[in-house]
C-alpha cells in the first residue's frame, strides 16, 4: 500500500499498469470491475459505466438463463442485483478461470494490459486494488458517516458563508491534528453538501468507526469554543448527524484522469440528509444502524456508543485552547430518575417524503483541567419544541 501515492505510485510496475487503466477507462465510459493475472501482465473484467445503472432492472433475467445455458451453477445466484455488488466489494482478484466465466456471463470480451513482467507477488493484491478502485465504482456495507449542517447558511451573504465553511474546514483539520497528537488516526474524506460536509473514514472497520465518532467530539469542540470566541458572523451554528450504513464509493474525472479523493453516495448519506433535516441548532442526532464489532457481534446504536465508552480515555490530555481534557462523557439522552438512572429514548421521525426512521439524540460533555467544561448536543427535556415533529416510541431502551 506504501507504494501508492497520490498523483503515482512508486513501482515501475504500477505505474505502467495505471497507465494501461486509464485507457481501459476512456474517462469514465467504462468501469473495472475485476482482475486477474496472467503470464506476461494482467486481465481486467472491463464493462460500459450504465450498466451498473440498468443492471438491477435488466440483467437479473439475463444472468439467470445465461447461467444455465452455460450450465454453471456457481452463477445461478445472479438472480438478484447482489450478483454486481459482490464483486465490487472487498477485494477485486479473481482466478482466470472465473473472471473468463463471468466476462462470459456478462457478454463481454476480458481486456489485458501487458506488463514487463509478471505479477506473482500476492503482496502486490492490495495495491493493485487501490489503483483499480479509482476506474470503478466500490461498494461498502458498514462506513459511519457524518453530517455537519450549518443553521441557516442559505440566508448569510456570500462573504459570511465563505467564513464560515472556511471556520468548519479549518475545526475538521485542527481535530484530525490533535486526535495524531494522541496516536488516534482518522484518515478522514469530506465531501461538500453546499451548507456543510459530509464526512467519513477512509478506513473501515468497527475502530474506525469509533475513531470518527471521536473526531466528531473534537470537530464540534472546537467549534464551540471558536463561537464563543466570535463576534461576528465568522463561526457556524452546527446540527450534527451520525449514522453508520451501506454506500458506493466512486471517482469523478477531472481532466482526462480519475480523481485522487473518492465520494460516496448511498443509504448512509441519505439516511444522514433525512436525520438532519429536523434538527435543531446545536443538536447531534444518531440514526438506528446494526454493525458489527470485532470480538462482540453485531451491535445498535445504543451498544455501539455503550462500547466505545472505554476508548474516551485516549482523548484525555488533548489540548483544547491550550488547555488540557480531563474528561468526555458521551450519552443517549433520555428520561432520568432520581437514583440517577435513565432510560434511553427512541424518537421516530417522519420526513418530508413521508418515510419513517427511529433516531437518537446525543450529548458529550468535555472536561477540561482548568477551563469551563464544553457541553455539546442538546438535552432531552430540552426536545419540547421538536414534540410535534419527533414522537417517542411506545418503548424506552437501556438503562445508566
Amino acid at each position: 500500500m506504501d507504494r501508492i501515492r497520490d498523483g503515482g505510485t512508486t513501482d515501475p510496475l504500477l505505474d505502467k499498469l495505471e497507465a494501461g487503466l486509464r485507457d481501459v477507462w476512456q474517462l469514465g465510459r467504462n468501469i473495472i470491475l475485476s482482475w486477474c493475472p496472467v503470464d506476461d501482465g494482467i486481465e481486467l473484467l472491463v464493462v460500459p459505466h450504465y450498466l451498473t445503472a440498468t443492471f438491477s432492472a435488466t440483467y437479473p433475467r439475463f444472468l439467470v438463463d445465461q447461467a444455465a445455458m452455460l450450465g454453471d451453477e456457481e452463477l445461478t445466484y445472479t438472480k438478484s442485483a447482489s450478483f454486481l455488488r459482490d464483486l465490487i466489494t472487498g477485494a477485486r482478484r479473481l482466478e482466470p478461470e472465473r473472471l473468463r466465466a463471468i466476462a462470459l456471463l456478462l457478454d463481454v470480451e476480458p481486456v489485458k494490459i501487458p506488463l514487463d513482467a509478471a505479477i506473482e507477488d500476492a503482496g502486490n493484491d492490495a495495491a493493485i486494488d487501490q489503483l483499480i478502485a479509482r476506474y470503478s465504482i466500490s461498494y461498502v456495507a458498514n462506513r459511519a458517516a457524518i453530517l455537519f449542517d450549518i443553521v441557516g447558511f442559505a440566508r448569510l451573504g456570500p462573504f459570511e458563508q465563505t467564513s464560515q465553511l472556511n471556520s468548519l474546514s479549518y475545526s475538521l483539520n485542527a481535530a484530525h491534528a490533535r486526535l495524531m497528537s494522541n496516536n488516534i488516526d482518522v484518515n478522514f474524506a469530506r465531501s461538500t453538501t453546499g451548507d456543510g460536509f459530509y464526512i467519513w473514514n477512509r478506513d473501515s472497520g468497527p475502530q474506525a468507526s469509533i475513531n470518527l465518532y471521536h473526531f466528531m467530539h473534537i470537530v464540534l469542540a472546537d467549534n464551540a469554543m471558536a463561537s464563543a470566541q466570535s463576534r461576528a458572523k465568522v463561526t457556524p451554528v452546527l446540527r450534527t448527524g451520525f449514522h453508520i450504513g451501506d454506500h458506493y464509493e466512486f471517482y469523478q474525472a477531472e481532466g482526462l484522469n480519475p480523481t485522487v479523493y473518492n465520494y460516496i453516495v448511498g443509504n448512509v448519506t441519505i439516511e444522514l440528509a433525512r436525520i438532519i433535516e429536523q434538527a435543531l441548532p446545536g443538536q447531534v442526532l444518531l440514526g438506528d444502524f446494526t454493525v458489527p464489532l470485532a470480538d462482540v457481534g453485531e451491535v445498535d446504536t445504543e451498544q455501539f456508543i455503550s462500547h466505545l465508552q472505554d476508548s474516551l480515555t485516549d482523548l484525555r490530555g488533548i489540548k483544547l485552547s491550550g488547555d488540557e481534557v480531563s474528561d468526555i462523557k458521551c450519552y443517549l439522552t433520555g428520561e432520568s430518575f432520581a437514583d440517577g438512572g435513565f432510560l434511553v429514548s427512541r424518537y421516530r421521525l417522519t420526513d418530508k417524503h413521508g418515510y419513517t426512521r427511529d433516531i437518537f439524540n446525543a450529548k458529550i460533555n468535555i472536561y477540561r483541567r482548568e477551563g469551563e467544561p464544553i457541553y455539546l448536543g442538546i438535552q432531552d427535556h430540552d426536545l419540547w419544541r421538536l414534540r410535534w415533529r419527533l414522537r417517542r416510541s411506545v418503548s424506552q431502551i437501556g438503562t445508566a
